[in-house]
């Protein structure tokens, strides 16, 4: 996987190309603890092939953290990942657009 990171002020953003799975989501989750002043986090999932259970953990775990920050965001989600999401629940709390 292929994580592309910027941060303009409080504001980042995290761009996905490949697979978030058990291998690769231990390096966005260090991705994500780097970013300790942002309040703000949108992740681009446009190019985001595949999402496992250890990729979900990652982004509950994020969405927790920036929702006491100012919130999390995740943009550009495919059809199968937003089957994904609703099977497991995760669309109900992740903002998702």
């Amino acid at each position: 996987m292929k994580i592309t990171k910027s941060q303009s002020g409080a504001s980042a953003q995290i761009k996905l190309e490949g697979r978030l799975d058990t291998i690769t989501a231990p390096e966005l989750e260090k991705e994500i603890q780097t970013l300790s002043d942002a309040s703000e986090l949108v992740i681009d999932f446009a190019d985001l092939d595949y999402i496992s259970s250890a990729g979900l953990r990652v982004l509950l775990s994020a969405h927790k953290a920036f929702l006491k920050k100012g919130g999390m965001t995740i943009t550009n989600v495919s059809e199968t990942i937003v089957d994904i999401f609703e099977v497991t629940g995760f669309k109900d709390i992740l903002n998702i657009k």
